[in-house]
């Protein structure tokens, strides 16, 4: 009996028992959508989180004080230093407070961004519309403002703000600039801020000529240890560190918590999927359990087609291909129903359908498999059958 016969009288034989057959492939509905609908996900999780870490700027190491009673504060001398080490493409200091930002009668509450002309390659921000901080802006302290997508959207300011002006803690600020959104929500959004000059957030905010952060673009992503090591040496050298004592900064690689942000994704996506995986087990017993009953009721249709010729390993396939069908039926359902609801997921959540054919097929063969496992022990009780007793059963 060839391989067509045979799924031919598979589909025969569900078709005349469409309820058993339905409700026996819903444990292996449930289970496959289950894992295809959470490994998507995860692996949306994975790609926001990658997405948003890359966004926040190109081959990253952010400097930061580590503070205590001794320590020595970041400034603009640091970040000078910094520049000439080799393999550093652009360096830029930062000094941040909170401010008041105001058009005519809108006004918002916002993060304000001392920085320099270098912040937009460091930081990876392209420009909507209007031009970026320039380094003559810069150095004069000059009170012109460029603003993220977000904080424009809050303002009601588009295209022609630029030029016009905005009160930033009560003091006049040119619009020079509107950033390109990144995507950015919640706490430290990189859509919602202001970014002007640092000698004019010295001056007029903060006070003093330290820095909270020194941004640092490496030149290529295989050079970060080196320049993070020579960045070490460097500040410890001008903050006359001695070699035993602890270091008052810190050198943070963009590129570490990438890598680890996606291990610890990697590994919750398994998770799920392990967890989810569990029904499709449970979906297997479920058409073990159906098919045994289904020996027991054609115990005298085996006996009869014995008895006419057919070998033990033709209804051995036969009951196979049964168990197949069905978990292959069930698995082909739940593909569907768990790339919708992965779908329909990844929209609410922002980051988009996210489809991986390595997924799909994973679950086919899953599926191919719990009907393989649990199929054939009914197979091989089929097989086994005696035609004379099998004959006599009633």
């Amino acid at each position: 009996m060839n391989l067509l016969e045979l799924l031919r009288l598979a589909v025969s034989r569900l078709r005349t028992s469409r309820l058993r057959a339905a409700l026996t492939m819903l444990g292996v509905v449930i289970g496959v959508a289950s894992v295809v609908a959470l490994v998507g996900v995860g692996q949306g999780t994975t790609s926001n989180i990658t997405s948003r870490l890359a966004s926040l700027g190109t081959n990253l190491l952010t400097i930061s004080p580590t503070g205590g009673s001794t320590a020595k504060p970041l400034t603009l001398e640091d970040a000078a230093a910094v520049a000439t080490i080799d393999g550093v493409a652009a360096v830029a200091p930062e000094l941040q407070t909170s401010g008041t930002v105001a058009v005519g009668t809108q006004n918002e509450t916002t993060s304000i961004v001392g920085t320099n002309a270098a912040y937009a390659d460091v930081r990876a921000y392209d420009v909507w519309q209007g031009s970026f901080l320039t380094d003559p802006t810069v150095d004069s302290g000059l009170r012109v403002a460029v603003l993220g997508a977000t904080t424009a959207s809050n303002l009601n300011l588009d295209a022609s703000a630029i030029g016009s002006t905005i009160s930033i803690n009560g003091l006049p600020f040119r619009v020079i600039g509107i950033l390109q959104p990144k995507g950015g929500s919640g706490f430290n959004n990189p859509d919602d801020e202001v970014l002007v000059p640092l000698a004019a957030v010295s001056k007029y905010f903060v006070g003093g000529d330290t820095v909270r952060t020194i941004g640092v673009s490496v030149a290529s992503g295989d050079r970060m240890t080196e320049v993070t090591n020579a960045i070490t040496a460097l500040l410890r050298s001008r903050h006359e560190l001695a070699a035993t004592a602890t270091a008052d900064f810190s050198v943070f690689n963009q590129t570490q918590l990438l890598d680890a942000a996606s291990s610890i994704s990697t590994t919750l996506t398994l998770l799920l999927g392990g967890i989810a995986s569990i029904s499709l087990v449970v979906g297997g017993i479920g058409i073990m359990n159906i098919m045994l009953v289904s020996v027991r009721e054609r115990t005298r249709e085996i006996g009869i087609r014995k008895a006419v010729g057919a070998r033990g390993r033709d209804i051995l396939a036969q009951f196979l291909i049964e168990a197949l069908t069905l978990s292959l039926l069930g698995g082909v359902i739940g593909i569907v129903i768990g790339l919708g609801v992965s779908a329909l997921i990844g929209q609410l959540a922002g980051w988009g359908f996210q489809f991986n054919p390595t997924t799909v097929a994973a679950a086919v063969l899953f599926s191919l498999a719990v009907g393989v496992v649990f199929g054939v022990w009914p197979a091989r009780q089929a097989a086994r059958l005696d035609p004379i007793n099998a004959l006599r059963y009633e």
